[in-house]
């Protein structure tokens, strides 16, 4: 069908109207026996199901038998490009060994970059191809996809080239990010690698066209805030949008520089700064927090209610990579929002969807079902929202549909 009707819907959570930032994240939108409009893959009306049935009809219908449905999940911080695992280190962990000890020792990230050095671009392809099907299966409809295990500019360009491929391939819609400052690579140290992507890594990252946004990991230990200011200005030059990893493990102030550098998101935020919550709330950035990486970590969550509380626009990603979180599991991620972040379900939902595509510079075409969005939405085996934390870690996802057409489960 290339025009059709949505309805027999409980409860369409539309998170309409943009980026929602404070008080205004609990209002998801929602509209009781709601229906949309879809044409060409476009929603072009939604209202009441009585209203639209009226204005439309004799249109086909899709039917979702009186169901939850809600906008397309956006993941807004993944490193799904990799090669090789490293499940020992899960174990270390396990035992006692914190991260960045591992890190130290010659493990963590630099195990990766090792592996995906010696992977080829088909091969990096090929891994991440069940991954990304897994993560449409949980309601995925657009995922940021971060390069960063490759610390040469040849082995980073490899990455975003199997990441433009992945788009073509399967309909989880891909946004690169260039992450060349992830780690500084064995045999030199941060200033000198900077002098690298400052010199060569970004300016062949910016010509091949292949990235949106360039990210740093601004962490004690990796780059410090001189560094990563250094290397987003840069990035900024050659025309790139920034992101930031900022304040996981120490709170250096990596929220700050974002809001200075005007990033479009600063991520992890487990140790931010109460001036940095504030100075979130007072720009555009968005706060990106990511509770599966505390959970597998066994940290402390990102203060989520304070940086809502606070006025900022908040967003919930995944962190998918080989290490410190590997996992994409966005119901168990809804329920640690609610249950440990102290978010409502209607707080979870804006920041999965329409804050999260803000964070990704896509929400002027997904993160809401609103005329003039892609027709990304889901629909539930359930009739209400609170199904979603309360059947903790359960996939209640039935159905998605990707710019109107039906690419996971089976037709509602």
């Amino acid at each position: 069908m290339n025009r059709y009707l949505v309805e027999g819907i409980s409860e369409l959570v539309t998170c309409a109207g943009g980026k929602k930032r404070g008080r205004a994240m609990a209002d998801a939108g929602v509209i009781r026996d709601g229906a949309f409009l879809v044409d060409g893959g476009v929603i072009r009306d939604v209202g009441r199901r009585q209203e639209l049935a009226a204005r439309y009809r004799g249109l086909p219908v899709l039917d979702c038998g009186n169901k939850l449905v809600t906008p397309g999940y956006v993941d807004s911080h993944t490193h799904l490009v990799f090669g090789g695992e490293r499940s020992s280190e899960f174990v270390r962990r396990l035992r006692g060994e914190p991260y960045m000890a591992i890190m130290r020792s010659g493990g963590g990230i630099a195990a990766t970059v090792q592996a995906t050095r010696a992977a080829s671009e088909e091969q990096l392809v090929r891994a991440a191809l069940p991954h990304l099907a897994e993560m449409l299966s949980l309601g995925v409809t657009t995922c940021e996809v971060k390069s960063g295990y490759g610390l040469d500019t040849e082995t980073e360009l490899r990455q975003l080239r199997a990441v433009a491929r992945l788009n073509e391939l399967q309909p989880v819609e891909l946004i690169p990010t260039f992450l060349g400052a992830h780690a500084v690579p064995a045999g030199t140290d941060a200033d000198r690698y900077i002098d690298y992507c400052v010199a060569e890594s970004l300016p062949a990252a910016a010509e091949s066209g292949l990235a949106a946004f360039a990210d740093i990991f601004c962490e004690e230990g990796v780059f410090s805030l001189a560094q990563s200011e250094r290397y987003l200005r840069r990035a900024a030059d050659l025309g790139f949008r920034l992101k930031v990893h900022a304040d996981e493990m120490y709170p250096l102030g990596g929220a700050g520089l974002a809001v200075r550098m005007g990033a479009a998101s600063a991520d992890h935020l487990l140790q931010v700064r109460e001036e940095d919550i504030a100075s979130l709330a007072a720009s555009d950035t968005v706060a990106t927090v990511l509770p599966l990486t505390a959970f597998c970590l066994g940290e402390r969550y990102a203060p989520a209610r304070r940086l809502i509380d606070g006025g900022a626009a908040l967003a919930v990603g995944s962190d998918f990579n080989p290490g410190s979180c590997c996992t994409y599991a966005l119901p168990l991620s809804v329920a640690l929002c609610c249950i440990y972040m102290k978010m409502s379900v209607e707080e979870t939902l804006t920041a999965l969807t329409v804050n999260a595509a803000a964070a990704c510079g896509c929400e002027g075409r997904t993160g809401s079902i609103e005329a003039g969005k892609q027709a990304d939405f889901l629909v539930y085996a359930c009739d209400k929202k609170e199904f979603l934390p309360y059947r903790t870690g359960t996939n209640l996802v039935r159905s998605v549909y990707k710019k109107g057409e039906l690419v996971y489960g089976e037709t509602a």
